[in-house]
C-alpha cells in the first residue's frame, strides 16, 4: 500500500529525525510512503490562540493537498486531533465539506495506524533500559489513544515498560499556554519528570514531540540525565 505522511510544523523544523525514522518503520513494514513538500501545517497554533481566520486560511491549504484518498499518517496525536475534532467546525457547510469528510476517514495517528489498521505490532525493534510512557492530553482526550503505544512498546527488545503515577495529568506544555503562563507550565513539567524519575526509567516516551519538548527542556535546565524519545524513534532502534 502507499500512504501520505502528514509531517507537522514543528516537527519538520525541530525534530525531522523523528519523521524519517516513521518513513523508516512503514517502509519496514512494506508501505511506500508519499510526501508532499508544500505540506505545512494544521493550524493548530493559531486555532488555539483563537485566530480563527488564520487557522482556517492554514486548514483549507492542508485540506487541499491532501486529495489522493489515501491513508495519511501523523507522528503527532496532537495534530490529528485538530484535524478530526476541529475542522468540521471550521468547515462546516463549506465548499471543502466533502473533501475533509475524506480526509477525516484516512487520517491516522502513528501507533493507531500501526496496530488497528496494518495488525503490526512487532517491528524488531531493540532499546536496552527501562522505560516509561506519557499519555499526552491531546492524544489520550482528543484522539482517543491509550493502549496502542504501549502494546507497541512492549515488543520492544530490552525495554522494560514502568508506568509513573499520573500519567495522564497534563504536562504543562499546551502549546500557547506554556508561553502564556510559563511558571505554571514549568512548575507541571516538574512534576511531571519527578513522577517519571520515581519509576527509574532512563528514558521517558510518547507520541507526542510537543510534550517531549517541553519536558526535555526542563530536564536539559535541571541536568537531569532522562531522555525524551518518540514513539517512533524507539520502534527504529536497534534494527539487525
Amino acid at each position: 500500500m502507499i500512504v501520505d505522511i502528514f509531517i507537522p510544523c514543528f516537527v519538520d523544523q525541530v525534530y525531522p529525525d523523528t519523521a524519517l525514522n516513521m518513513v523508516k518503520v512503514l517502509e519496514r513494514v512494506g508501505c511506500g510512503v508519499n510526501y508532499n513538500p508544500e505540506q505545512t501545517c494544521c493550524g493548530q497554533p493559531a486555532f488555539n490562540a483563537g485566530y480563527w481566520d488564520a487557522a482556517r486560511e492554514v486548514g483549507e491549504k492542508f485540506i487541499r493537498e491532501f486529495q489522493n484518498d489515501r491513508y495519511i499518517i501523523c507522528p503527532s496525536a496532537s495534530c490529528v486531533g485538530m484535524i478530526k475534532n476541529y475542522y468540521p467546525e471550521m468547515f462546516h457547510n463549506s465548499a471543502l465539506h466533502n473533501e475533509l469528510k475524506s480526509i477525516q476517514k484516512n487520517i491516522f495517528e502513528f501507533s493507531d495506524f500501526m496496530v488497528n489498521v496494518l495488525k503490526i505490532t512487532d517491528l524488531g525493534a531493540r532499546l536496552n533500559g527501562v522505560a516509561t510512557y506519557h499519555d499526552s492530553c491531546a492524544g489520550l482526550r482528543e484522539y482517543g489513544i491509550k493502549r496502542e503505544p504501549r502494546i507497541l512498546l512492549e515488543k520492544v527488545r530490552g525495554l522494560e515498560l514502568r508506568e509513573m503515577e499520573d500519567t495522564e495529568v497534563c504536562c504543562g506544555f499546551g502549546g500557547t499556554f506554556s508561553v502564556k503562563f510559563e511558571n505554571i507550565a514549568v512548575g507541571m513539567g516538574e512534576q511531571k519528570v519527578k513522577k517519571a524519575q520515581e519509576t527509574g526509567a532512563e528514558y521517558i516516551i510518547s507520541t507526542d514531540l510537543s510534550c517531549l519538548m517541553h519536558l526535555d527542556g526542563y530536564m536539559k535546565h535541571q541536568n537531569i540525565g532522562m531522555k525524551s524519545m518518540h514513539l517512533a524513534d524507539v520502534l527504529a532502534s536497534g534494527w539487525d
